[in-house]
């Protein structure tokens, strides 16, 4: 079976954030499962020394934007189809704004063309290729299914998937005429969404099957609480949703092979742990004598990932004896807000205002405890590497945290499974009470390390949900 997967980012060729993750591995867990995935995503600046490696094979003169082509290559073990539109992709900044941190103008027309490209190629523009299942990911790719609908096909089969409902890709409806699309689809059962075009409804409303990425999350977005606007969207396509929790590559993140901690370990030598400690406290200019926990955030810094209510809450951690460790960038207020908490804790809080993958490495190594006090996530991969390396997640309840971690009750302890820590609200207060909770358990070492070796053998990896995506595709494909 053959998929086309479509795409803004792919790790590790480019990547802002968990959506990359998933596209760059998901694929591999794939393929001993009969699927060979190929996936396209645009050609940028970072992934131009690998266009002169690959094939020519399909050129575009009328797409959205000006002419383009198709260049498959295989790199990394992934089967890369790369947009070639200089014009559009070849540019400073990021993925999706410029150097000053503002959305590129030209956003509906960039993701608009890579759209319509993947639907050229579903449809047989690259000879010998014809995918059983067209299956994008999040707004920059939700239009290839509508574009499939607009020629009249029936196959491929197409998939939506929603990593975060919060991005909808929502643009004047002035872009329709600009992009190709059908104007008579522009009603509140189609591609209009409170008088704007919205890439997302468009994929939600024309897939055959639309997923998300934990079940949680999937039962969340049809409350008007989480389905930002498109709950009702998502209620008249319920029996078409599905939440497959996603995974992590295991041997990216494993911490008996990771070149980026200062000692690697397993479950068998969790007293080892205590040398990358050692490397974080020394890098952050941490006290070294210090009896508490080390917790850590490796995070975008915005509210949604709670994280203003995390910054009432660093009072009462280093009052405990705890400490703390920020990695991440985002709001300047938050950014600010954390800088000032350093400023006022040194020795015992650090920050670094950016992100640097081998660190994200480290601190997971060295940290007793990760915090993800999110007020919606639909599945969160950090947690998941904290529950690999032994680092124990202090999550909020919902999304994708509440399907993967298991909370220290009364009865897990018992049961001998617990491997975090919820948080009840997203307040300091209650974060605050999470914190203790996990300062106590700390204290007992035997506690802790039983919970640490359940964190450890909790099943991380991509084998179930890749299973899933099989048995779906299957269905689609017939």
């Amino acid at each position: 079976m053959k998929v086309l997967m479509v795409a803004s980012e792919c790790a590790p060729f480019v990547k802002t954030g968990g959506l990359a993750d998933v596209v760059g591995a998901l694929p591999g867990a794939l393929a001993p499962l009969g699927v060979e995935a190929h996936v396209l995503l645009p050609a940028y600046p970072p992934l131009f020394p690998l266009l002169p490696r690959g094939k020519d094979v399909a050129q575009f003169d009328d797409l959205p934007g000006g002419p383009g082509r198709l260049v498959a290559v295989d790199a990394q073990g992934l089967k890369l189809i790369l947009l070639d539109m200089p014009q559009l992709f070849d540019r400073p900044g990021g993925l999706y704004s410029d150097e000053h941190g503002q959305d590129f103008t030209d956003n509906a027309i960039r993701f608009g063309a890579l759209a319509q490209a993947a639907a050229r190629a579903a449809m047989g523009a690259i000879d010998g290729f014809s995918p059983d299942v067209l299956h994008a990911h999040d707004w920059q790719a939700a239009l290839a299914p509508v574009y499939l609908r607009m020629a009249g096909v029936t196959q491929p089969k197409t998939i939506t998937t929603i990593h975060n409902i919060a991005f909808q890709g929502r643009f004047g409806a002035d872009e329709m005429g600009r992009l190709g699309l059908n104007t008579d689809w522009f009603h509140p059962e189609g591609l209009e969404f409170y008088g704007d075009l919205s890439f997302l409804k468009g994929g939600l409303a024309y897939s055959d099957k639309i997923t998300t990425v934990s079940p949680t999350y999937a039962r969340e977005i049809l409350t008007p609480e989480f389905g930002m606007g498109l709950e009702g969207v998502l209620q008249n396509r319920a029996q078409y949703l599905s939440g497959l929790l996603n995974g992590i590559d295991t041997e990216i993140w494993n911490p008996a092979k990771d070149d980026a901690l200062a000692r690697r370990f397993d479950a068998r030598s969790l007293n080892r742990k205590a040398e990358n400690r050692a490397a974080i406290s020394e890098r952050f200019d941490l006290s070294a004598d210090s009896k508490g926990p080390l917790f850590c955030v490796i995070s975008r810094l915005t509210e949604q990932k709670g994280l203003d209510a995390l910054l009432g809450a660093v009072p009462h951690l280093v009052e405990r004896g705890a400490q703390l460790v920020v990695l991440g960038s985002g709001a300047p207020e938050l950014e600010e807000g954390f800088r000032a908490a350093a400023a006022q804790y040194p020795g015992n809080v650090g920050v670094f205002i950016g992100y640097d993958e081998p660190l994200s490495h480290l601190l997971q190594g060295g940290s007793d405890a990760i915090l993800i006090p999110s007020r919606f996530e639909p599945c969160g991969l950090t947690q998941l590497y904290g529950l690999r390396y032994g680092t124990l997640p202090v999550v909020a309840r919902t999304g994708g945290l509440a399907d993967t971690v298991i909370d220290a009750n009364v009865a897990a302890f018992q049961a001998g499974v617990a491997t975090g820590f919820m948080i009840d609200a997203v307040n300091y207060e209650a974060i605050e009470v999470a914190i203790g909770r996990v300062i106590t358990a700390y204290s007992d070492t035997k506690l802790w390390r039983g919970m640490q070796r359940a964190a450890m053998r909790h099943d991380v990896d991509w084998a179930g949900s890749a299973g899933a995506y099989v048995a779906l595709y299957e269905s689609l494909a017939g």
